[in-house]
């Protein structure tokens, strides 16, 4: 049936909504052949005609091609095939009622596969996702959240915060904080000058600030949703690596992991969640601040990780404003005059990350660095951090924290950024 790919199970028939799949399907296998993908056209024919060995086994062979070296030397048309594969999977698994097993292969799709069938991935989440979480509708329909909160509403014990912190935190500049700051003050007095400046009173309107406190609703809306996780200290240290798990298990992780613990935190750092899970990115708004200079949105990406996360002091190319929706955070800037002082890193990949370790810093080695002048704050529910573009930052999550960063530059601006 045009516009949709039929898998018959028992008595019922469901359909994944695939147009983009039926109209490109021989074209795509085409191009696969034609790279030597023989085996891997011949599984994904039979899989469109029923057979789910064949599409797992589809899957598997686009996976290790994904995997023959180096990410940016895998052809395109390899990511297409992932993509094709696991709408193939998800089609198997929605037919036999196993939204959980398809939702997981949609999100590889989403994660790994390309941008061709991408429409059909996303369209295919929210069928699958409207027949999976019943409990969800009447939870948004009410707005009835129960349970604990993730991150109860205390103040922060500065004596104890301080115990953790890097030395000097606190003790210099405290970047200025503004209440309901409007466009012309944000533009004159901050993004033109280049200083940082948290914004307060900005975010009440957020739906998030109303549902991501709560366990119930984020198990809802993206319980059964794979995620790429973190695992370690951070991206500089040895130990650190990736992983693939389901939201509802990375949320049970962060919730049981105590800052005393000697286990690695689990940190989804700097990932595109609200590109993948529509429902979480209907619940923020991208704030104003965002357009001033005439630029447009490149990135926004969500931080959610328990209390203890770190992200070592390192630059980015764009405007952010740093939104934290839940939970606290340290951040501790250094102005890019004295990027030499911060001893960055001289390999490509790490060139924008600085030697310097503020958690235990060596002074005979990076002896410029403790001296240094910086601005700090605490981040609290419900403030916007403005970093300007190449100013080196810290961030260390006080409580169990959910923040979002939008990145935002003219293309003229961010191409000649590293």
């Amino acid at each position: 049936m045009s516009g949709a790919t039929t898998v018959s199970s028992g008595d019922c028939s469901l359909r994944l909504p695939t147009p983009t799949l039926d109209a490109e399907s021989r074209s795509l296998l085409q191009s696969i052949s034609a790279q030597g993908g023989y085996a891997y056209a011949r599984m994904a024919a039979l899989a469109a005609a029923g057979d789910q060995r064949a599409a797992e086994a589809a899957r598997d062979m686009a996976w290790e091609q994904l995997h023959s070296g180096p990410w940016h030397s895998v052809l395109p048309v390899w990511r297409d095939a992932y993509s094709m594969a696991c709408l193939h999977v998800a089609n198997f698994h929605f037919a036999a009622g196993e939204f959980g097993e398809a939702l997981g292969a949609l999100d590889m799709g989403l994660i790994m596969g390309g941008m061709l069938l991408r429409k059909d991935l996303h369209d295919s989440v929210l069928l699958v996702s409207s027949e999976s979480r019943k409990k969800a509708n009447s939870l948004e329909a009410s707005g009835d959240f129960k349970g604990q909160k993730l991150v109860p509403e205390v103040p922060v014990d500065v004596n104890e915060v301080l115990k953790i912190l890097p030395c000097r935190s606190l003790t210099s500049r405290r970047v200025e904080k503004r209440s309901g700051l409007s466009m012309e003050g944000f533009l004159r007095d901050y993004f033109q000058s280049g200083t940082p400046v948290v914004i307060t009173n900005c975010m009440a309107h957020w739906p998030a600030r109303a549902k991501w406190n709560h366990l119930d609703y984020l198990n809802a809306v993206a319980g059964n949703r794979t995620v790429p996780v973190e695992v370690g200290k951070n991206y500089l240290c040895t130990d650190w690596k990736q992983e693939l798990v389901t939201f509802s298990k990375f949320l049970e992780r962060i919730r049981t992991t105590k800052p005393s613990s000697s286990v690695e935190p689990t940190y989804l750092a700097q990932h595109p969640l609200f590109d993948q899970i529509n429902e979480l990115r209907d619940d923020i708004c991208i704030p104003d601040y965002c357009f001033v200079g005439g630029g447009e949105i490149q990135s926004l990406n969500a931080w959610f990780g328990p209390a203890g996360t770190v992200t070592p002091l390192h630059h980015d190319p764009h405007h952010n404003i740093l939104a934290q929706v839940v939970g606290k955070k340290y951040i501790r800037l250094y102005s890019s005059s004295v990027q030499d002082e911060l001893y960055p890193y001289s390999e490509t990949m790490l060139c924008n990350s600085s030697q310097v370790d503020l958690d235990n810093i060596d002074n005979t080695e990076f002896p410029k660095a403790e001296e240094l002048e910086f601005m700090d704050c605490i981040l609290e529910e419900g403030e916007m951090l403005y970093i300007p573009p190449k100013w080196w930052h810290y961030v260390r999550s006080l409580t169990m924290s959910f923040s979002v960063s939008f990145w935002w530059s003219k293309e003229t601006d961010s191409s000649s950024s590293g």
